[in-house]
């Protein structure tokens, strides 16, 4: 496993997200932290505050959290004081800035509206790399954060970067302005080869030299293969599910599946980790299949306490209906868990039926109960799955070796020039 430096030269830059820290994005606190095991000076902008207070952060969070701007958090006057000091300082840059906020709005009110306050965010974004001397930005997701640092590269000469996972920026593509996005930014960090695909679909093949797959990873020393306890199939068989409550992610399928298997049954239980909009739907959904005594909504769980969880799965199990590559499956498959998940997306970069794990066709309820009672009745099938899912991430998703990767990327293509002291 290679520790190299990255290149000297590239080693100071920011990164843009649109809440810092999150759980559902704990991807990139880890990203930023293993980039900067390798030498990267890294500095953090936060559209909004973190998820949680400062008291339920992780150490590693919390330690992000006190270094990061918030812009949010500086108000009207910080707002206003970036507008005038970029009138300014740089006038004409500035009205392009607005020119070109306006030609991503169209003739949509709300969108202008909406243009208007990812302008001022790029603004005090700008302005705070001034400061910094920070000058280039990446930014993960390619949705509104990437759309803030896409307006500030227009008013400042800074370079910009973008993870893009999917999937929910390619289902309206358009109004992300995803081909903007790929035209402007330096370059495209895709994390599978499938994300790589859309952006493609949705831009101008001449600008297709600029994406580059760089996969996510985990540290697969923490999470580390569990003992195996399920040796018989009449013994009770656990499912986790680990993930936003949110209506992309299915759990309402996996509720309807556990009462299935528990009918016909099946000793199953079903414990469900998460917080989102959807937890008022899922709790109806125990009354009306009568699984509440099978199955737990546990809630949101931090990271460091996260593992307890798992290491109580026989199974891990997503129904989802959109994802990019979900982080929460290399985490399971990396503590030899076998994974029932749906055949979507990049998905199938991580999984292959039947040899890393079980993959089920979105939206069916049929499939996802048969590829569960395959697991429960053959408990020799999961070592087997387990086993070969922990290679797969050791092989392709550890973090380590992919951060060493992109962090090469970085050092390629990332220029490193003061160019935020030249006059506009």
């Amino acid at each position: 496993m290679s520790h190299a430096p990255a290149a000297s030269g590239t080693r100071r830059m920011a990164y843009l997200s649109a809440q810092h820290p999150m759980l559902s994005m704990i991807f990139i606190v880890r990203e930023i932290a293993a980039l900067e095991q390798l030498g990267f000076d890294i500095e953090v902008a936060s559209v909004n505050n973190g998820d949680r207070p400062r008291d339920k952060l992780t150490a590693i969070e919390a330690a992000q959290a006190d270094k990061t701007y918030y812009i949010k958090a500086h108000g009207l006057a910080g707002a206003l004081a970036a507008h005038a000091h970029t009138l300014w300082t740089r006038p004409l840059r500035y009205l392009r800035g607005w020119r070109y906020a306006l030609s991503l709005a169209g003739f949509d009110l709300r969108a202008l509206a909406m243009q208007g306050l990812y302008l001022t965010e790029a603004l005090m974004l700008g302005r705070w790399m001034q400061r910094r001397q920070l000058a280039h930005v990446h930014v993960h997701l390619g949705s509104q954060p990437a759309t803030v640092g896409l307006l500030a590269k227009q008013v400042f000469d800074i370079g910009l970067s973008i993870t893009v996972h999917g999937a929910d920026e390619f289902y309206d593509a358009w109004r992300q302005h995803l081909a903007q996005k790929v035209a402007h930014a330096d370059f495209i960090v895709c994390i599978s080869d499938f994300a790589r695909s859309q952006l493609m679909f949705c831009s101008d093949s001449k600008h297709w030299h600029r994406l580059v797959v760089s996969r996510l990873g985990i540290d697969v020393t923490l999470f580390h293969p569990r003992p195996y306890a399920r040796t018989r199939a009449d013994q009770p068989f656990h499912i986790l599910c680990v993930g936003r409550l949110s209506p992309a992610k299915g759990q309402q399928l996996l509720i309807e599946a556990v009462a299935r298997l528990r009918s016909s049954g099946r000793p199953v239980t079903l414990d469900i980790v998460g917080a989102g909009i959807n937890m008022p739907v899922l709790e109806g959904l125990l009354q009306q299949h009568r699984v509440a005594d099978v199955v737990t909504l546990s809630g949101p769980v931090n990271q460091d306490r996260i593992r307890e969880h798992y290491a109580r799965a026989d199974c891990f199990a997503m129904a989802s209906f959109a994802e990019g590559v979900p982080v929460v499956l290399m985490e399971a498959m990396s503590m030899q868990i076998p994974c029932v998940t749906s055949h979507i997306t990049g998905i199938p970069e991580l999984i292959t039926h039947d040899e890393t794990g079980l993959l089920t066709p979105p939206s069916n309820v049929d499939g996802l109960v048969e590829q569960l009672d395959r697991l429960i009745a053959d408990p020799a099938l999961a070592r087997r799955l387990g086993e070969a899912a922990r290679l797969q991430v050791q092989r392709h998703y550890d973090l380590q070796s992919n951060a060493v990767k992109l962090a090469a990327i970085f050092a390629e293509r990332v220029e490193d020039s003061p160019r935020l002291t030249r006059a506009s």
